[in-house]
């Protein structure tokens, strides 16, 4: 069956939903990543071997909620259920499938207040929430094009083929206001405008699915949980810009994502929403899902690009734009999938509708991820605007271990590092950015004070040293050497010399890479230094690590008022380090010691502590 008209798409869009209507109740099982891996492929088994008549049984994408996870959703009721193991399939069925009483041990429940909460909508961390990209992630079956259509799916579709003019399409996007979700907060309407003026008879668009950052997954939770989304905001895309064919890059280590966009390129082919002629117009369009091999620097543009085209991924001179001169040498534009998976919602509302949403400079939503020392990691979408602490304390829940709130770094491994005092700092471009962080694609570590800075830096800094292509100098022997500087101040070993050369190859590195990842691989490092610079200076003045984690700087002592010299901390010392004889205080050798603590935890009495 070909849908050939606005009509056809609206009797289908009622016929399906008269489908799913003909069971009285709705199991929605999160099949996302996180849930799987928790076990909730075993939780869908178990729910279709209780199957009960008038319930249908759904997997779902990715809820957001992932720390709660597996999630169990029941419609109509609107009940939450949390921490879902398949022994507890039986008593859902019994309880509520049957008897319509939810059951109060799944539900979630306030850590705090032990208040509990039936619906999702109840629950803190979804209140203070604005779904626009994730809207139906969590409410449909990513697998079914038939439920995303009934949820209005393809009808901005619709509109941008048969009520708009190219140029139309464009302005709508440039009224709105959108922002470019990938990090760089480019205009979307601008980068279409260039494309859309640029001369050539082919011209591509492609998706930047090649989400890199550690700790992030907003990209691939959209795309495995409403991979139709993805594929209508690029097939609006290609009608304003001019291109009859589109590329979904998405890097091989997102085997679900793969599978299910796959799976939406063919359900939409069949319904004639890709291909040739479709809406019954001259507007053909198709979609070839490409699997990156998980470079970092491939999220660089013309990096993607080269790989595409089957080149090694790095980075070249701009200008010329890809805009201009991009996939195969033709007028290309590249959008991430959080901006695509916005478009539809833009057409179909109007961007009076988007622009009413956020700040002024920066309007809609965004999506991170938050994760870290929080009580509730996970996928949200606020509103651009919101503030730090209603993130991570209004949404997150607060710091889970109880100690105070330390620092949040925002923008993924190239993002800055934000103390306690910056809490109140919106999170939009233009106020990031005047800290010294960004947006970013949206990752959002939270640290507590428990946290070594010099070590948060150095971490990142390893993992863009590592991810470098090499091409340009500035970034491969920059990088290399501002890791080497770091690992020497964590190590005890820096001077003030070596503070003063990290700080100049910082800002020599950020001023002259070629690309974004060298240009914003220093983030972590100048952010750490001008809020948090007595961290380096007591690692490298007064030899000591505030937080207590750098291992050069720890040393065990034995209070021989506690020890009883019973030896389980001599035979348990891997360095030999641990010398005394029995029923006697024993001593550790300093320059033996390797500070592993197996002395600490090996020992019954508390005697040995770490100064």
């Amino acid at each position: 069956m070909a849908i050939t008209s606005r009509e056809e798409l609206n009797a289908c869009a009622e016929q399906f939903r008269k489908e799913l209507a003909t069971k009285k109740k709705r199991v929605l099982v999160c099949a996302g990543t996180g849930c799987l891996a928790n076990g909730s492929d075993k939780v869908i088994e178990e729910f279709k071997r209780n199957s009960v008549d008038a319930v249908a049984i759904a997997k779902s994408g990715c809820h957001g909620f992932c720390e709660a996870g597996p999630l169990v959703r029941i419609e109509p009721d609107h009940i939450l259920y949390v921490h879902v193991k398949p022994e507890d399939v039986e008593e859902i069925v019994d309880k509520t499938l049957k008897k319509g009483e939810p059951v109060e041990r799944l539900l979630y429940h306030h850590p705090v207040t032990g208040e509990a909460y039936l619906g999702e909508g109840d629950i803190p961390f979804y209140k203070s929430q604005t779904r626009v990209a994730l809207a139906n992630c969590g409410a449909i079956d990513p697998d079914d094009i038939r439920e995303y259509v009934a949820c209005d799916g393809y009808k901005a579709l619709a509109r941008a083929v048969m009520d708009l003019e190219p140029r139309e399409i464009i302005e709508e996007i440039l009224e709105s206001g959108l922002r470019g979700r990938g990090g760089g907060g480019f205009p979307t309407g601008r980068k279409w405008m260039f494309a859309h003026a640029a001369e050539g008879d082919t011209k591509y668009i492609v998706c930047n699915g090649d989400e890199g950052d550690p700790g992030a997954f907003m990209d691939r939770s959209v795309m495995e949980g409403d991979p139709h989304r993805v594929i209508e905001g690029l097939a609006i895309a290609a009608r304003a810009i001019g291109a009859s064919h589109g590329y979904v890059y998405v890097r091989a280590e997102y085997p679900l994502a793969v599978s299910r966009l796959k799976n939406a390129v063919e359900q939409a082919r069949q319904l004639g929403l890709l291909g040739e002629n479709i809406f019954g117009t001259d507007f053909a369009f198709d979609v070839t899902i490409k699997e990156g091999a998980g470079a970092f620097v491939c999220g660089e543009e013309t990096a993607l690009l080269a790989s595409i085209e089957g080149k090694r991924g790095m980075p070249r001179p701009r200008p010329p734009f890809p805009a201009n001169k991009g996939l195969y040498g033709k007028p290309t534009v590249i959008n991430n999938v959080e901006t695509l998976a916005t478009v539809p919602a833009i057409i179909l509302h109007g961007p009076a509708w988007f622009h009413g949403i956020g700040g002024e400079s920066s309007p809609g939503t965004k999506t991170f991820a938050i994760t870290g020392q929080v009580a509730n990691t996970g996928l949200i979408e606020v509103p651009m605007g919101a503030t730090l602490r209603e993130v991570v304390f209004d949404i997150g829940g607060g710091v889970r271990t109880g100690r105070p709130f330390k620092a949040a770094q925002i923008g993924g491994p190239s993002g800055g590092c934000l103390p306690a005092e910056l809490l109140d700092t919106p999170l939009e471009y233009d106020a990031l950015k005047k800290v010294g962080a960004m947006v970013g694609s949206g990752g959002l570590v939270v640290m507590d004070e428990g946290t070594c800075m010099v070590e948060v830096a150095r971490f990142f800094m390893k993992f863009t040293q590592h991810e470098s292509c090499g091409k340009c100098v500035p970034c491969r022997e920059g990088t290399k050497r501002m890791l080497e500087i770091l690992e020497k101040i964590v190590a005890g070993e820096a001077t003030m010399e070596d503070l003063d050369n990290l700080e100049e190859i910082a800002w020599v590195v950020k001023e002259s890479s070629l690309c974004g990842l060298g240009k914003t691989a220093p983030n972590p490092v100048l952010t750490t230094l001008k809020y948090f610079r007595d961290e380096y200076l007591a690692h490298i003045v007064d030899k000591k690590c505030p937080a207590g984690v750098c291992t050069a700087f720890r040393k065990y002592s034995v209070d021989p008022e506690l020890c009883k010299g019973c030896g389980k901390c001599r035979r348990s010392c891997p360095a030999e380090a641990i010398s005394g004889e029995v029923r006697k205080p024993h001593v550790i050798d300093a320059d033996k010691c390797i500070k592993c603590g197996a002395c600490a935890a090996a020992c019954p009495f508390g005697a040995i502590s770490l100064q």
